[in-house]
């Protein structure tokens, strides 16, 4: 299959790449620069030049493929309604250029669109359109697709990490450096859920060669890594003093951050182990690779 990926030279596109060749997949992954074109080149895969909010050059794309895989987002998190309201202009995009045709698109999104009762794990079968988080709208935009003819599944993701990036926690060490302290809130009991990069790469595959419409899917691997134990090691690598932060402290020591702190997300897995046959096999967790994180580079 001739896939086209969005976000391929990005932290989980990149290890999208291999496990999609060695399953004998070809790739068509879109590069903005030559710095990326050349990452591409090198990976094995085709390159394709254009831009996420380029409408033309995603239609090309994906109308000149078999199939498609969005992880590509706008990583900016300080304008997330922005960002997410770009992520559904791409899938609608995406979306007509595979109308009609059956061939499968697979798009991102996160597990906490799967949370029907707080502090209970969210879960593949749930979606609440309703739902207050911007990213709802990539999910409303997915299901629009899915009633076109275009085989649409979703990936939802925890926070995903090795020993280079860490998800939202990379940005909370940012902030641990910067303000000298590495905070949790309250108790710090709430949790992230949690799976290795080389693990989450293969649940996309799986769900563009096997998902049948409107499936979702968790690559999680881990249920719920508590605040306090993330805080904890981020303190270790910094050696710099660990706190507990109010709510109203909170939101000034972590600014933008401070949407997602506090926040009770676990989220299970279950099902997708089941519907794809797929296990996590990396032996490292989140706390794991914290601990071996390259502190030197933060």
């Amino acid at each position: 299959m001739r896939v086209f990926l969005t976000g391929a030279t990005g932290f989980i596109g990149s290890a999208v790449i291999p496990d999609l060749i060695k399953a004998g997949h070809r790739v068509l992954g879109l590069a903005r620069s030559d710095a990326g074109a050349a990452a591409l080149a090198a990976a094995g895969a085709e390159v394709y030049r254009g831009d996420l909010e380029d409408p033309e050059s995603l239609r090309e794309g994906a109308a000149s493929s078999d199939g498609v895989i969005h992880c590509g987002f706008v990583h900016d998190f300080s304008r997330f309604a922005e960002v997410c309201e770009i992520d559904r202009r791409v899938i609608e995009t995406l979306g007509d250029a595979l109308a009609g045709s059956d061939r499968p698109l697979v798009v991102t999104s996160g597990t906490g669109m799967g949370t029907a009762v707080p502090g209970q794990p969210s879960t593949e079968d749930h979606f609440d359109p309703h739902h207050p988080n911007p990213r709802a709208g990539s999910e409303i935009a997915a299901e629009s697709v899915a009633t076109r003819g275009v085989r649409m599944s979703v990936v939802r993701l925890p926070q995903v990490h090795d020993t280079e990036k860490q998800g939202l926690v990379t940005y909370s060490i940012a902030v641990a450096r910067e303000k000298g302290v590495s905070a949790y809130v309250g108790d710090g009991l709430y949790r992230w859920p949690a799976v290795h990069v080389l693990d989450a790469a293969p649940v996309y595959r799986l769900a563009l060669e096997k998902a049948p419409n409107r499936a979702r899917y968790h690559a999680v691997a881990e249920e719920g890594v508590t605040a306090r134990e993330i805080a904890e090691a981020i303190g270790r690598g910094l050696k710099i003093p660990v706190v507990s932060l109010s709510p109203e402290e909170a939101a000034e020591h972590f600014g933008w951050m401070g949407l997602f702190a506090g926040m009770d997300m676990p989220a299970s897995s279950e099902l997708t182990r089941q519907r794809l046959n797929w296990q996590p096999k990396q032996k490292a967790g989140m706390i794991e690779d914290l601990d071996q994180l390259h502190w030197s580079a933060f």
